[in-house]
C-alpha cells in the first residue's frame, strides 16, 4: 500500500478539521465555491471527482470478462452479496439504526438525508482499493479483476434504478434527472475515457502503462481529500453543535462492512471455492465505491446534506475496517482449507 492508502483515515481526519476550520475563517469563500454550479452539479466537485474515478478506471481491463467462467461460483457468491444483500441490508440497517435506535440523538430534519447517504455508500461495489486488499490475502489477480470489471458493467445499467427503488421505500423523494445525470456523469463518462486512455497507453507498450499508472496513482486520493475539505467546509457548523453524529452514523457502517464480508466468505466456503478465490470475494462485497457514493450525494443533495456527510464516514472508516477484515481472512486460512 502507498502511503497515502495506508493512512488514508489520518488524511481524512485531519481534511475533517482543516475543512471546519476554513470554513469557519472564510465562509464567503465557500459559498462562492458552493454557487458554481451547472444543471446542478457542483463544477469544482465535478473535476475533482473525474481526477479520482478516472485513474482507478485506467486500471480495470474488461478483456477480463471471459475470466468470469473460471470461477463461476466465486462470482456468483460476489454478484448475490453486492447487488441483493449489501445495498437491503444496509438499508435495513439505515432504518433501524437511524429512524429508531439514534433517532433521539439525530436532527429530525437530517434522518432521512443520513438514510439516503447509507444506500448510496452500499450500492456501488467498490472499483479500486479492492485490488489492494486482494494483493494483501493473495487473492488470485484474474479473479479480482474479473469481479471488478463484471460489477463496473452492472453498476452502468443498475446504479439508479436500485438508489431509486431503495430511495422509495425508504420513503424519501427521489430525483430522477438528477440521479441519470450523476450516473452519466460519473460512470458512464469516466468509464468511456478511463478505457480510452487505457488502450492508448497500452499501445504505447506495458513498461509506458505501468510508469503512467505509478504516476498518476497519487491523483485519487488528492482529489478525494480535497473534496473532503469543501465537503467539511459546508458542514462545519451542524458537526460542531453535534459531533457525536459521526459515530453514530459509523455504527451501520461498520456492521455492514463485518457482515457482508463474513457472508461471502462463509458462502465461498461452502461452495466449495479456494481461499484465494474466497478472499477478494469477500472484500468487495465488504468495501465500497465511495468516491461515487460522495459524489452523487453531493449531486443529488448538496454540500449541506445529511447524506454526503454519511458518505464521508464510510471514507472515514473504510481502511482501517478492511484491514480488519483482510487480517481475519488471513489468519483463518487454516480453518478455511480444512474444509476442502
Amino acid at each position: 500500500m502507498s502511503i497515502f492508502e495506508r493512512y488514508l483515515t489520518v488524511w481524512v481526519f485531519l481534511c475533517i478539521f482543516a475543512g471546519i476550520a476554513l470554513g469557519q475563517i472564510q465562509p464567503s469563500l465557500f459559498q462562492a465555491i458552493g454557487r458554481m454550479e451547472m444543471a446542478q452539479v457542483n463544477l469544482p466537485v465535478g473535476l475533482l471527482i473525474w481526477v479520482m474515478i478516472i485513474p482507478m478506471l485506467v486500471k480495470v481491463d474488461f478483456g477480463a470478462l471471459h475470466e468470469v467462467r473460471q470461477h463461476v461460483r466465486g462470482i456468483g457468491v460476489t454478484l448475490f452479496v453486492n447487488w441483493l444483500v449489501k445495498p437491503f441490508s444496509m438499508a435495513f440497517l439505515g432504518w433501524l439504526f437511524l429512524r429508531h435506535l439514534f433517532a433521539s440523538l439525530l436532527p429530525a430534519d437530517q434522518i432521512d438525508s443520513y438514510v439516503a447517504g447509507l444506500i448510496l455508500l452500499a450500492a456501488a461495489p467498490c472499483t479500486a482499493m479492492v485490488f489492494v486488499w486482494s494483493r494483501l490475502t493473495q487473492g488470485d489477480p484474474l479473479f479480482t479483476l474479473s469481479q471488478v470489471a463484471l460489477n463496473d458493467c452492472i453498476m452502468v445499467v443498475a446504479f439508479a434504478p436500485l438508489v431509486g427503488f431503495l430511495l422509495g421505500i425508504s420513503a424519501i423523494t427521489v430525483p430522477w434527472d438528477t440521479l441519470i445525470t450523476s450516473v452519466v456523469l460519473y460512470i458512464v463518462i469516466p468509464v468511456g475515457l478511463a478505457q480510452f486512455w487505457r488502450k492508448w497507453l497500452l499501445s504505447k507498450g506495458q513498461t509506458t502503462f505501468d510508469a503512467t499508472m505509478t504516476r498518476i496513482g497519487p491523483w485519487s486520493i488528492t482529489a478525494l481529500l480535497a473534496t473532503l475539505v469543501l465537503l467539511f467546509a459546508f458542514q462545519g457548523e451542524p458537526i460542531l453543535k453535534q459531533p457525536l453524529v459521526i459515530a453514530l452514523l459509523a455504527v451501520p457502517i461498520l456492521i455492514q462492512v463485518l457482515f457482508n464480508s463474513a457472508l461471502a466468505y462463509g458462502l465461498n466456503r461452502w461452495v466449495g471455492e479456494k481461499h484465494n478465490v474466497a478472499c477478494p470475494s469477500a472484500l468487495i462485497g465488504a468495501s465500497n465505491f465511495f468516491e461515487l457514493a460522495v459524489a452523487a450525494a453531493i449531486s443529488l443533495f448538496g454540500f449541506h446534506s445529511g447524506a454526503a456527510l454519511a458518505t464521508v464516514v464510510g471514507v472515514l472508516i473504510e481502511v482501517p475496517v478492511m484491514l480488519l477484515v483482510v487480517r481475519v481472512v488471513n489468519a483463518t486460512k487454516p480453518w478455511y482449507e480444512r474444509h476442502a
